[in-house]
Order: structure tokens, then C-alpha cells, then sequence
């Protein structure tokens, strides 16, 4: 199991594959393993790299930051550490968010960014995430910590089920967020959402000067589809992928086709 020490914590990640490197982000929720079908495919052209964000999937909880501004900052050391001097984004949901914010923060560094399903203004999140986004549910937590065992019991067989209401392959994404999440710590999870939803970049795209593609399932129940038009309205040079009979995990919706459409814009001049 790769990992890394960094000042704020053990960073896991996964590899395969070998030529240039591409780096996969994850989303809330979730983990690398999100990108396992993706990893296989796209590592046949590209050296990938998929880490676990501070406090999800195998990397520690050490951290004292679960902020999306953190996750970009660790972007940025991730490269660093591995000897990556610049490299495509890909990100998924939240991971898209933490790609464009890298982006921003790391100039010449990264190349190009593609987004899947990722908010580009908090406000695009579905009003279960917002629930979850609730800044109250952190004082909660810090003054009885003793709920949220039980609390996360309770929710892995839901998610269960859930996963057959955001994507056409049910069980294979209900298993997934449920496994995903028995993994999480309370603050990874409350302050990396409240943070998302807290998140705006709508005024920074045009600051961007490097290749972005933004991957939309029109059937997403997690994050407003509609995010596509924010993208093209602030950053006209952006491409546009509509997935019209996919949900929010596109990769796994509609495989084939994401895939190339991963691959088309990895290649692209």
C-alpha cells in the first residue's frame, strides 16, 4: 500500500500504468477506488496516480484541516513528494472542485483539469448535502463524539440502497459509499462537505489559462447538472461533455464512453 508522511498526516495512494502522469481526485464520500475501472483503462496510455484525500479512504485523520483549500494544498505536496513537476486533474464531485482550486493555486503545474459531476458553486449540492453541510452538526459532534459510531452503523445499509438511486450500476456505487464511509472520521466528514458547500469559484474561472472539460450526468441527483452552464458561462473556453442518461458516477453509468472522452481530452495538443 503506497503512501506518503506528510506534516499533517499518512497519504495513501494508488498507481498504475506507465507514460505521463495524470493524477485522479475523488469525491466526497468516496475514495480512490472510485477510479479503479478508470485507473485500469486509462493506464494504458498514462502513468495514474489516485490518492486518498487527508481523512478519507487508507489516509490518516491526523489532520486538523478537511477543508477543500487543504485537499488543493495537498495537490500540490502530493506532486511535489512523487518528483511530478506537472500534470492533468482529473476529479470527480468534490474532487473536481479541489482540481480547479489547484489549478489556481498551482500555475504551470497543473496542465489541464477535467471535471465529473463536481460543483462549481456550493449551492449546486443536492439538499441532502446541504443537510449534511449544516455548520451545527459540528458543534454536535465536538460536544457528544459518542453519536457518531452508532449514527454510522445506521448509514452504511442505506447507502446501500442509496447507490441505486444516483447510478445505473447500484451495487456496485452502493457498496462502494458504504465502505467508503465506515472509513470516515466525523470532522473528514462534516468539514470537507461544509467546506464544499461553502466553496464559490464562479468569479475565479476566469483566471484559468489551462485546458478545462467539465463531465456532466444530466440524471445527477447529487450535484445540479446545471453546473455545465455556470462552467461555459464563466469560462467560455471550457468543453462541455453531457452524459444525458447518466447519473452522478458517469465512469461507471457509461464507461465506455467516459473513458474516451477521458482519453480524447488527455491527448488533445
Amino acid at each position: 500500500m503506497p503512501t506518503l508522511v506528510t506534516e499533517q498526516g499518512i497519504v495513501h495512494y494508488e498507481t498504475f500504468g506507465r507514460g505521463r502522469p495524470v493524477l485522479l481526485l475523488h469525491g466526497w464520500l468516496n475514495s480512490w477506488a472510485v477510479w479503479r475501472t478508470t485507473m485500469e483503462v486509462l493506464g494504458r496510455e498514462f502513468k495514474i496516480y489516485a490518492l486518498d484525500f487527508f481523512g478519507f479512504g487508507e489516509s490518516g485523520d491526523q489532520s486538523e484541516d478537511f477543508s477543500v483549500s487543504n485537499f488543493a494544498a495537498l495537490v500540490g505536496s502530493f506532486m511535489d513528494r512523487l518528483g511530478i513537476a506537472k500534470a492533468p486533474l482529473v476529479g470527480h464531485s468534490m474532487g473536481g472542485t479541489v482540481s480547479l482550486l489547484a489549478a489556481l493555486r498551482f500555475p504551470g503545474r497543473v496542465v489541464k483539469v477535467a471535471v465529473v459531476g463536481s460543483p462549481i458553486e456550493g449551492k449546486a449540492l443536492s439538499p441532502l448535502l446541504r443537510f449534511a453541510a449544516w455548520d451545527g452538526w459540528r458543534e454536535i459532534a465536538d460536544a457528544v463524539p459518542v453519536l457518531y459510531a452508532p449514527i454510522r452503523a445506521g448509514l452504511r445499509p442505506l447507502l446501500r440502497g442509496y447507490g441505486y438511486i444516483i447510478s445505473r450500476d447500484g451495487k456496485t456505487v452502493g457498496k462502494m459509499l458504504a465502505d467508503d464511509f465506515a472509513k470516515l472520521s466525523v470532522m473528514s466528514f462534516l468539514e470537507s462537505i461544509g467546506t464544499l458547500h461553502d466553496t464559490d469559484l464562479r468569479d475565479r474561472l476566469r483566471e484559468l489559462t489551462v485546458p478545462v472539460m467539465g463531465v456532466y450526468g444530466m440524471e445527477d441527483r447529487i450535484v445540479s447538472p446545471h453546473q455545465y452552464k455556470v462552467l461555459q458561462t464563466y469560462l467560455p473556453s471550457s468543453q462541455i461533455a453531457i452524459f444525458e442518461t447518466s447519473g452522478h458516477f458517469p465512469m461507471n453509468d457509461d464507461p465506455e464512453r467516459f473513458h474516451q472522452t477521458m482519453r480524447d481530452f488527455l491527448n488533445q495538443g
